[in-house]
């Protein structure tokens, strides 16, 4: 029935929880920002990481603000590379690139695939189907991530907010992802657990759509989706998308 499967990623595919406000991180990280030079306490660093943040995102619509999606309408490495140019320091990509992961690691209480989850890419890769992902996201934290947990080999794009400065529902980056690949959306699915900005989202490009409720999905009512799954089940999942 479907030639194109699209991906959600934290919360579908990935079991994820961040914790951002933790005492440790900002110690630890304003040790980091010593070391090159930009010193800072570790209140300092955090104040300044919000006014920042809040900067960079002002004008957006903070529908979702989740701590494990870290602002996706911007492109996090520009506030990791202030806060060395706020202390004089010049950082070059590299630097920048493992502050902002540092970040995430200490921000990471764990991250795994849900069970089943390679087993159910697989199977869809097997069976001849395309497999992309669209994420409300950061590149620098995601695409480290899919391939620490080795799902990356499984997609034939990948498409990433804080590369675009839209995010999901927007219908421009549901746009871009189909425009670019050539995917009719008549033959496409979209599977993800959160109602509006995956469901709604993808109803409104004209994809079915697969809801699945997790622990991370939103408090929101169950929306209208082709098929509604009440919890994690990829054996299920796999069913769907290859019937």
């Amino acid at each position: 029935m479907y030639e194109t499967c699209i991906f959600d990623l934290y919360g579908t595919l990935v079991d994820i929880r961040t914790d951002e406000e933790k005492e440790e991180l900002w110690e630890r990280l304003a040790l980091f920002y010593a070391y090159y030079g930009a010193r800072y306490s570790p209140d300092e660093l955090r104040c300044s990481y919000k006014r920042l943040t809040g900067e960079m995102t002002a004008g957006h619509e903070a529908l979702r603000r989740d701590s494990h999606e870290s602002f996706p309408e911007i492109q996090i490495e520009k506030v990791f590379r202030k806060l060395f140019e706020e202390r004089g320091i010049i950082a070059d990509e590299a630097l920048v690139c493992h502050a902002g992961q540092f970040f995430r690691v200490l921000s990471t209480e764990f991250l795994r695939l849900y069970e089943g989850t390679e087993e159910m890419l697989a199977a869809v890769n097997k069976s001849g189907r395309k497999i992309y992902l669209l994420s409300n996201a950061q590149r620098v934290f995601t695409e480290y991530e899919m391939n620490a947990l080795g799902i990356t080999k499984y997609f034939d794009g990948i498409y990433i907010s804080s590369d675009e400065g839209c995010k999901k529902p927007d219908l421009k980056f549901f746009r871009k992802l189909l425009d670019t690949c050539g995917i009719l959306p008549e033959k496409a699915v979209m599977v993800g657990n959160d109602g509006i900005c995956d469901i709604e989202g993808a109803r409104n490009a004209g994809l079915s759509t697969l809801y699945v409720h997790t622990d991370i999905s939103p408090r929101e009512d169950i929306p209208k989706a082709d098929y509604v799954l009440d919890h994690m089940d990829m054996k299920r999942i796999t069913k769907i998308l290859l019937s």
